[in-house]
């Protein structure tokens, strides 16, 4: 076992995605329970495994989750909501993260600024909170049966709470006295485990700009927690950000350790004095827990060097920035990449090697290393070096193009292009659409899987494709939609379909990353300059546009969400990287627009995500992220209408953002949240059409005609018909045709009663 190396948190869906697999076969009714929790075992178990034989000394329990972490931590603190009450054990879970025929699940957001979803706690004044540690004490006694020792991970009490939401209105805050005695009782029960135990709070709510009032209860808690009991050492980590405001305060409190984040957060460098002189632990994140490339061993060497000018030695430990659940599992089955650029990249397991060989060379020497430790750090270092003067790396014609870009924004005033728009498209008020992707069946998935592995002739894949949009072309017309999709069967993911066809870009076989409950995406890398050589689209859409007389879109992800949803080189600025994705994507549009397609939509569903964590930096990133989405669609004629959406957003900081970019028609997701969302659009005078969903597509669960009926009369009390758009939440690709066919049936439904009401 390696000397003072820590581990944030483990990938937990498995080197496989055995866990996915098991969570869908139990919701198909296909398995009971016991086959989940037997995979979860086993996965554990590996877990530990993969660590103890890397040598790391702090490990995790309750990192592990069967959907995710916050969801766990309600459930150990008793927050329910009332319209689960009746629910017990798994189907209580499963119906809080999913939902059931009776009662929507509970909404959705992404955590901090990653791809990961979390569940947000529902908390209101009314409620009795009690304490359930059934899954955080098992899961330690797991792993003291298999041998390992581990830390234990939980989400802290001001992080739980700042991510929750009050369902009675209020500040989540106000109910800090009724949560942080279950907490303690937690510590409690924690405390009767081991006779030394350390217990990892995470606390990550502490990097963003935090009221007064909140900074004001870190003392108190982390007294109080710190307290608790002799022997559990408290370590508060942080991560994403810096985190110096809290640190001056926890500096002062009786607990262990302190995590920061030196990664993405450089400004943590100015918290060392106070740490060293508090005397705490200080838990390094030096290897990047939330990127792919191979760390610079020596330049992260020269960082802890650094730190300790300041903090003792023996005071540090050597720790990923953040749990290495953000980065895929391992390289092991990354058979076909180019071993060039395989070579220039880590995935979790490798980066726990990483974190090894760093403490060697940081608590003894290079000499010190073993001939094999050795041969790791020159590779190491060639890597490095190759990754810096690969010709794979640098397009002199792209970036002349990026120097030299004359027009950035598209032709028209809104006003005056709507007009036109509508005139060429005829479209009624509260016009009904989708957002563009239909049911991913086995057969789809089969068929694109064995092209790829060379199983299945072109010809045969495409004709498979092409009866796919066949059937959901008819599907539509027969269900009454009024502006069709093609439902993109050609395409594995949103991000990963664009980027195949974009030099710069690579690809994995393996590299999946959790991004909620069971779902899993395999982001692709941006590790070069990134240019277009042909069109992307054009084939698909407009044989999809043959098959019929209706207004069919042509669906693009734009350049922030593709940068945004990848892993990104980071020997260049995200902002100029962004900027050569959208000149791509300005072709594209341009070329549908030449073949014919009238609405082109250019997702921006993780524009929000992209936001820095800190204010001071949050101008910068609309600077570029709003310029780099109206370059994308500076091609587009005044007639072409322009189509975006947005995932998971909370709009009210952002709106006069969103109405810079300029897009003619935004769909977003509300239908979780209630129509809370949507308001600010009504507040400002939002001028551009809108179309908030208008039921949670992340739920298995059918909605009825009348409540659609009662979600557009509720969307007409913020925004006129002549604004609106009626569209489900979000793409289509996860759920059933048996659940899509009917929700559609009925969307369309609604709007035809409506419609008459209002006439």
């Amino acid at each position: 076992m390696s000397k003072n190396t820590y581990v944030i948190g483990f990938p937990r869906i498995g080197e496989q995605r055995e866990l996915k697999f098991a969570l869908e076969k139990f919701w198909a009714k296909k398995s009971d329970l016991s086959e989940v929790e037997k995979v979860a075992k086993a996965l554990k178990q590996r877990h530990w495994e993969y660590q103890k034989n890397a040598g790391i000394e702090y490990m995790s329990s309750n990192d592990f989750s069967l959907y995710d972490n916050m969801l766990d931590m309600a459930l150990t603190l008793g927050a329910v909501p009332k319209r689960f009450a009746t629910l017990q054990n798994e189907e209580l879970y499963f119906a809080m993260a999913r939902g059931n025929k009776d009662a929507v699940a509970m909404e959705m957001t992404k955590w901090f600024n990653t791809n990961y979803h979390y569940i947000v706690p529902e908390l209101s004044l009314d409620d009795t909170y009690t304490l359930n540690a059934q899954k955080i004490l098992t899961e330690y006694k797991e792993a003291k049966e298999y041998g390992v020792t581990p830390k234990i991970n939980i989400i802290g009490p001001l992080t739980f709470l700042g991510l929750s939401k009050r369902v009675d209105g209020g500040d989540t805050y106000e109910l800090y006295s009724k949560i942080l005695p279950v907490y303690e009782q937690l510590l409690q029960e924690i405390a009767k485990l081991d006779d030394s135990i350390t217990v990892q709070i995470d606390e990550p709510i502490f990097v963003k700009d935090l009221e007064t009032t909140v900074l004001s209860l870190i003392k108190p808690t982390y007294d109080t927690l710190a307290n608790v009991s002799k022997n559990i050492k408290i370590a508060v980590v942080t991560y994403f950000e810096h985190a110096c405001e809290a640190t001056k305060i926890l500096v002062n409190t009786p607990i262990w350790g302190i995590g920061l984040d030196f990664l993405y957060g450089k400004e943590n460098f100015d918290s060392l004095e106070l740490i060293a002189n508090a005397n705490k632990t200080l838990i390094a994140g030096v290897v990047d827990g939330r990127n792919i490339w191979k760390n610079d061993i020596e330049q992260s060497v020269k960082i802890l060097q650094q730190i300790a000018f300041h903090v003792n030695k023996e005071n540090i430990l050597i720790s990923s920035s953040c749990s290495l659940l953000h980065v895929p599992f391992t390289l092991q089955y990354e058979e076909k990449m180019n071993p060039e650029i395989k070579n220039w990249l880590s995935y979790g397991v490798e980066k726990l090697d990483e974190i090894t060989l760093i403490s060697k060379i940081f608590f003894y020497s290079k000499e010190a290393l073993n001939s094999k430790e050795q041969e790791y750090l020159s590779a190491n270092k060639k890597a490095n070096i190759s990754r810096k003067t690969s010709p794979l790396i640098h397009d002199v014609k792209v970036q002349e193009r990026v120097k030299n870009i004359g027009k950035y924004e598209r032709e028209g005033e809104y006003e005056q292009r709507i007009k036109i728009q509508k005139e060429k498209l005829g479209y009624l008020p509260l016009a009904t659409t989708t957002i563009g992707s239909f049911p991913q069946t086995p057969e789809i998935r089969h068929a694109r899987r064995q092209y790829k592995n060379g199983n299945l002739d072109q010809t045969s894949y495409e004709n498979e494709m092409k009866k796919y949009i066949d059937d959901c072309v008819a599907f539509q017309e027969e269900c009454g939609l009024e502006i069709l999709v093609h439902g993109e069967p050609e395409r594995n993911d949103m991000v990963e379909y664009f980027g195949e066809q974009l030099n710069g870009y690579g690809f994995s076989q393996n590299g999946w990353v959790q991004s909620y409950g069971s779902r899993c995406v395999k982001p692709p890398f941006i590790y070069g300059d990134i240019s277009r050589p042909k069109p992307m689209t054009v084939e698909w859409t407009t044989y999809a546009q043959s098959k019929t007389k209706k207004v069919m879109k042509g669906m693009l992800t734009g350049p922030v969400t593709i940068l945004n949803w990848s892993f990104v080189r980071d020997d260049m600025a995200r902002s100029e990287v962004s900027k050569q994705i959208a000149l791509g994507i300005c072709d594209e549009v341009d070329d549908l627009q030449k073949a014919g397609i009238k609405i082109i939509q250019v997702d921006e569903a993780a524009f929000k995500e992209g936001y820095p964590l800190r204010k001071a930096k949050v101008q910068t990133y609309e600077d570029w992220a709003v310029r780099d989405f109206k370059l994308a669609v500076s091609s587009a004629n005044q007639e072409t209408q322009i189509h975006t959406h947005m995932c998971y957003s909370e709009f009210n900081d952002i709106i006069a953002t969103i109405e810079a970019m300029d897009a003619d028609v935004i769909s977003i997701e509300t239908a979780r949240s209630g129509n809370e969302l949507l308001k600010i659009f009504a507040k400002v005078g939002y001028k551009q059409e809108v179309g908030p969903g208008v039921y949670d597509i992340h739920s298995p669960r059918i909605p009825s005609v009348d409540e659609i009926v009662t979600q557009i009369y509720s969307l007409l009390e913020v925004l006129p018909k002549e604004q609106l758009w009626i569209n489900p939440d979000c793409g289509l690709k996860t759920r059933k045709w048996e659940e899509v066919k009917p929700s559609l049936k009925n969307m369309v439904e609604a709007v035809r009663i409506v419609r008459e009401a209002l006439q």
